[in-house]
């Protein structure tokens, strides 16, 4: 029988101690330490006996590697595959997180319910009867995919032997345990040694694996940050479950881009592609409403087309409010201290709200002269043109700057039929005989002028 000896760990971010202290050393947090009981039996390595090692057994000169390209697999989700970079990498290990009913395992079942390979969904929270009742409703004419409802890894291995499936879906990793940890599933020491495993099994069969983590309440994922590290692609499924549309990021890509995304508008069929999501965070209204502007922006090397809501009033108990959402709090004071100053409007005693309409939150700063446009409309109570949009920066002294990629924006603006595009007269524009206008401005009582 091995030794059992205690150890404690930090629950946020993974770090070890001899003894239990009230702040963990590494991260600065305070009662976040427990106790757990490590047990380290003698263990083979796992290998599949019909599968060869991929692993190089000796050292090889650079020259003399082989880079022929891997081909990827098509996961048959043209979102999901921009999002890994055009698929799945053979012995990758893929994380997907996001928040309670958000549609992570929804999002997994259904890929895996549409691949053509052999796949093994491996669930530890629901039962084979829940996981057919939701399949049903997604593609129930499937005949590649294996449930499983098991929670031990070893257990999960040799039924990994018995069917040799193309790809291994888990949902979710705090539910697994191994015989070799005595700790309870969850914990920090459970999630590092399955984890593991789970890598050692991909890497040696090229079987890509995707699991399903778990967040805690601050956003970030369950478990020790090391578990971050260990995998190849971290995803992050986001939306509000009070809005229909979701988006996928990746936070962490080995084998691609991480500035791409992808949107889903889920349904009761399960999750439906996005292809053209400019035309859904567009409102169709035919009334003339002020406070209302078009950006053109960009996610990773998607263009799109989002909606700007802004209003302003006179602020009622004296202090005025300043609300943003989608949109970062600070610089929307710092475009109101623009306006102010450079414009001259006293908006310092009016309540401000802004909102980004579709449930999206955009960081990219080409969204300035929209979000300056909808406040001077909703203000000056004058609606601006349904067919104008805008793609610029605001400075602090009031010029317009210029953003990256503006050809690209410029196109999908005409692509969706938009008559005036604002821009910096500092881009440089190569577009020629082009059906949208493009209008240059340099300073912000430019663009006061056209508006108000």
């Amino acid at each position: 029988m091995a030794k059992v000896k205690t150890t404690f760990f930090c629950q946020n971010c993974g770090t070890q101690f001899a003894k239990w202290q009230g702040q963990c050393t590494a991260c600065k947090e305070w009662n976040t330490i427990v106790e757990e009981l490590v047990q380290k039996p003698e263990k083979s390595d796992w290998k599949t006996p019909t599968s060869p090692t991929k692993r190089a057994s000796v050292p090889l000169l650079i020259n003399e590697i082989d880079t022929t390209k891997e081909a990827r697999l098509d996961t048959f989700d043209g979102e999901l595959n921009r999002v890994l970079g055009g698929g799945i990498v053979p012995g990758s290990l893929t994380l997907l997180g996001g928040e309670p009913g958000i549609g992570k395992s929804t999002l997994l079942l259904q890929v895996s319910l549409s691949l053509p390979y052999k796949t093994l969904y491996v669930s530890g929270e629901e039962s084979q009867k829940q996981i057919k009742m939701r399949a049903e409703r997604i593609n129930p004419n499937n005949s590649n995919c294996y449930i499983l409802t098991e929670t031990k890894t070893q257990n999960i291995f040799k039924q990994i032997e018995a069917l040799e499936p193309d790809i291994v879906i888990i949902d979710s990793i705090q539910t697994l345990h191994s015989d070799y940890i005595e700790s309870s599933s969850g914990s920090i020491s459970q999630i590092k040694e399955c984890t593991t495993e789970l890598i050692k099994f991909a890497k040696e069969t090229s079987t890509p694996v995707l699991l399903i983590g778990h967040i805690t309440k601050d956003g970030h994922i369950a478990g020790p940050k090391i578990l971050e590290h260990m995998v190849d692609t971290v995803l992050q499924f986001e939306g509000d479950r009070n809005h229909v549309f979701r988006i996928l990021r990746a936070n962490k890509n080995r084998f691609g881009s991480t500035n791409e995304l992808g949107i889903y508008e889920m349904q009761g069929s399960g999750l439906r592609e996005v292809s053209n999501p400019s035309e859904i965070l567009i409102s169709k209204k035919d009334e003339e409403l002020s406070g209302n502007a078009i950006a053109a922006t960009l996610e990773g090397m998607r263009p799109l087309m989002i909606e700007v809501q802004a209003l302003v009033s006179t602020a009622v108990y004296g202090t005025p409010q300043r609300s943003a959402t989608g949109f970062n709090s600070k610089r929307l004071n710092m475009l109101l201290a623009v306006l102010e100053k450079r414009a001259g409007f006293r908006l310092g005693a009016k309540d401000v709200f802004l909102n980004i309409t579709g449930g999206i939150t955009v960081d990219d700063p080409a969204i300035d002269l929209a979000v300056v446009a909808s406040i001077l409309s909703s203000n000056e109570d004058v609606f601006i043109p349904k067919d104008f949009c805008f793609a610029a920066e605001v400075g602090l002294s009031g010029e317009i700057r210029p953003v990256q990629r503006v050809e690209q924006r410029i196109l999908e603006a005409e692509k969706l039929g938009f008559a005036t595009i604002f821009v910096s007269k500092y881009n440089k524009i190569s577009l020629k005989n082009t059906a949208i206008r493009i209008q240059l401005i340099s300073k912000i009582e430019d663009l006061v002028d056209f508006i108000v």
